[in-house]
């Protein structure tokens, strides 16, 4: 038995869409949000990656007489375009052009948002242990006049340690010292060493939280790729203290080292994400909050930075 072929549209079925236009006017966007389709990315490797995403497609009703855009086309003509297209600025742009002439004059503009998690390997800080992390991303494009607009946003979870707490607790350890050596005369190193190695050597610890830097940068659309990879690589690698997956304890104690060593305030962090976005020429202009999720405290720590690249 032979399979059947397509059937030919029903001419005599009813179309509303050519009805007169109550209160007729034209329509900043119309479309569609939450369509769920795969879209494919590059892994930072110079390969890709097919995920699942999450889509807003819209496009301007001009045509204050029209009732309404061509709903199905847009979406038939994403699910097309995305089975073609990369995601890149010029992949992009393809689709929103495609967005505005799947309306046939109706449409003289067309905004796309992507939403995903990117699935990035990273290594441990000393073993040879790996792990994969997850990174919230959100690509935001509008053609507008045939000017390409893009943003990108996405969030790195780092580790964060007081230095208000860190100083409290070196001078409670310091009190201790001084406590249990007031008369030890001379103090020989193996003594001290074994008495910082003990419990009596940690009188106190400094609280750290978990803490997450969310961006946005507005992105000069000349360039051919878009820059996750490279600028979550950069932003972890200024706050020193990203979140790791595998670890063995050799791992851990080189965390605690990077912690250590790298103090901050919720305004430290903003400084630090700050002076990356900053020097980044792929950036016109960029918006960051820091958010330090407190120990100490049942609130949290939030400090927001902005800045244009001009």
């Amino acid at each position: 038995m032979s399979p059947s072929l397509p059937q030919a549209p029903r001419a005599d079925l009813p179309d509303v869409a050519h009805q007169s236009v109550p209160l007729a006017r034209p329509l900043d966007w119309v479309g569609m949000e939450n369509i769920a389709l795969p879209v494919r990315i590059a892994d930072g490797q110079g390969g890709q990656l097919q995920v699942a995403a999450s889509i807003d497609l819209s496009v301007n009703l001009a045509n204050a007489d029209a009732r309404g855009i061509h709903m199905s086309r847009l979406y038939l003509q994403l699910q097309d375009g995305l089975a073609r297209e990369a995601i890149t600025p010029a992949g992009l742009r393809h689709l929103l052009q495609d967005s505005v002439a799947s309306q046939a004059g109706l449409a003289t503009q067309a905004r796309l948002k992507i939403r995903y998690e990117a699935l990035l390997q990273r290594k441990a800080l000393e073993s040879d242990y790996a792990g994969w992390k997850r990174y919230p991303v959100e690509i935001d494009a509008t053609l507008a006049d045939g000017h390409l607009q893009l943003a990108l946003s996405f969030a790195v979870e780092y580790s964060s340690t007081c230095p208000a707490s860190a100083a409290l607790s070196r001078q409670a350890n310091a009190e201790r010292f001084a406590q249990d050596f007031a008369a030890a005369h001379p103090l020989s190193v193996n003594v001290v060493h074994d008495w910082l190695a003990s419990e009596r050597g940690l009188a106190a610890t400094p609280h750290a939280q978990r803490s997450r830097a969310t961006v946005r940068v507005e992105l000069r659309p000349q360039f051919d790729e878009l820059p996750l990879v490279p600028l979550i690589d950069a932003l972890e690698a200024a706050l020193a203290t990203p979140v790791q997956t595998a670890v063995k304890r050799v791992d851990e104690q080189a965390f605690a080292r990077l912690n250590a060593e790298n103090l901050m305030f919720c305004e430290d962090a903003a400084r630090r994400v700050a002076s990356v976005l900053s020097g980044d020429a792929r950036i016109a202009r960029y918006d960051a909050t820091v958010a330090h999720y407190e120990s100490l405290h049942p609130h949290d720590a939030v400090a927001r930075v902005s800045g244009s690249n001009d």
